[in-house]
């Protein structure tokens, strides 16, 4: 009996993906407007099932997240009382002022990069195109949220 070799093609998905972003297959790269490519019904599902998976993750991941963190501070704190550490609230606040500083002289000057404008640009006018979609989106994100 003789073993049949099967021959396999192998796809690379990172240079697949380098030049072919999803979202451009799904919502018609030539229009960039799903409304011409998907009905209303479909777009509404696609958005919500899409939101809500998005919103489910996020409400995991931040319950996950607030536990490590609540929990962290929590055995920073026994550790502290117990003596295990000891913290410098001087430097602390310090340290917590020069963070105000920075922040204020920051957020003073308000000025946005070109790359950073451009693609917020793109994000908004992607918005408006499918607005039906992102309304979808936005639904499903807070279902699954809530969920």
């Amino acid at each position: 009996a003789g073993v049949k070799e099967d021959s396999f093609n192998v796809l690379d998905l990172a240079e697949y993906t380098k030049n072919r972003p999803w979202w451009r297959k799904v919502f018609a790269p030539s229009s960039g407007s799903s409304a011409e490519k998907y009905n209303v019904a479909t777009q509404l599902v696609i958005g919500g099932v899409t939101g809500w998976c998005t919103g489910f993750v996020f409400q995991k991941v931040g319950k996950l997240a607030a536990t490590a963190v609540g929990g962290g501070f929590f055995l920073l704190q026994i550790a502290n009382h117990t003596g295990y550490i000891k913290v410098d609230w001087k430097l602390v606040e310090r340290d917590m002022n020069k963070a105000k500083q920075q922040l204020k002289f920051h957020s003073s000057g308000n000025k946005m990069s070109p790359e950073v404008k451009s693609r917020v640009d793109e994000v908004i006018i992607f918005l408006k195109k499918n607005i039906i979609l992102t309304g979808g989106f936005a639904g499903g994100f807070l279902l699954g949220m809530a969920s």
